[in-house]
């Protein structure tokens, strides 16, 4: 029996192959890479003659991992950002790039940094394209998948192989209608409200909610919702108050009144990060920086 030819193995391969076990299915897999579930199976098919191994077992009605594709899989990534590096010059022209990256965001980040950025980076890089994914629960899993490029997040963790830097500074105040209600200009006022909190996805509990918690104080919640997308809706014409980001009243909360809280909560922070991979990609760099220069101009 002849030993596994290693130099038929290619990044398209490989991409492939980290893909289906990314996403555990083939159909996934297919849909996220933009081809048929054909020639999925027929690049794991190459993949399996090469190294000897099913890679994948069918268990219920979906598939699993064999050990040999867990013992594959880190290899596989290293490989693929060595590959990366081979294509990446030493230099990177926005106006002649063609490449795409994603981004991932919440819709308080996207709603206030991107449309500017977006707005930059299309005059500066017409041939560069975007998408922007929301917040995953696994998310530096994101990162180091390669899943995403850059992500931006509030108090992200510390990791060995995640880069962050931080973007700006927030505070949280307490929006509501002016019509309906006056300001809650004191504790008793804010407790004896009721309220429309944001839980995002992935999240356990509002930081206001872990605050006023520690406290000994009340927050008595009558609605929560997903997102930031509408909720202004659910507090004009009521006397209901919401407890927000302050940026917020620019966008998503813009018409309604502002007051500050009657208590002290941590100021949000707001990040982004990105996997060391691209630390020195030029490319990356550029769009870390587009992204700065786009955030300080909202912000004076």
């Amino acid at each position: 029996m002849s030993a596994p030819d290693y130099l038929n193995l290619d990044g398209k391969t490989l991409h492939f192959f980290l893909t289906v076990f990314d996403e555990g299915s083939v159909s996934r897999a297919a849909e996220r890479l933009g081809t048929s579930q054909s020639a999925v199976s027929h690049t794991l098919d190459k993949l399996r003659a090469i190294t000897g191994d099913p890679l994948f077992v069918r268990s219920g009605r979906g598939i699993v991992p064999t050990s040999g594709a867990l013992a594959l899989v880190d290899k596989a990534r290293a490989s693929l950002d060595s590959l990366r590096t081979l294509t990446t010059s030493g230099t990177f022209d926005p106006a002649t790039a063609n490449q795409h990256f994603a981004l991932v965001a919440n819709d308080y980040q996207r709603d206030f940094l991107l449309p500017a950025f977006f707005k930059r980076v299309r005059a500066e890089a017409p041939g560069v394209t975007f998408s922007v994914n929301p917040s995953p629960f696994s998310r530096l899993d994101a990162l180091r998948e390669d899943r995403c490029q850059l992500m931006i997040l509030p108090h992200p963790p510390e990791a060995a192989d995640i880069v962050q830097r931080r973007l700006f500074s927030d505070h949280y105040v307490c929006f509501y209608d002016p019509e309906c209600r006056e300001a809650p200009s004191t504790m008793e006022a804010y407790e004896a409200a009721q309220h429309v909190a944001v839980l995002l996805a992935g999240a356990t509990q509002l930081l206001v909610d872990q605050v006023i918690s520690e406290m000994g104080l009340k927050h008595n919640i009558f609605l929560t919702l997903p997102n930031f997308s509408g909720l202004s809706d659910f507090i004009r014409g009521t006397d209901l108050l919401t407890t927000l980001p302050s940026l917020l009243g620019g966008t998503e909360m813009k018409g309604l009144a502002s007051h500050p809280l009657p208590l002290d909560l941590p100021p949000l922070d707001m990040y982004m990060l990105w996997h060391k991979r691209y630390q020195d990609s030029p490319s990356h760099c550029w769009l870390r920086q587009s992204l700065i220069e786009s955030c300080d101009n909202c912000l004076s």
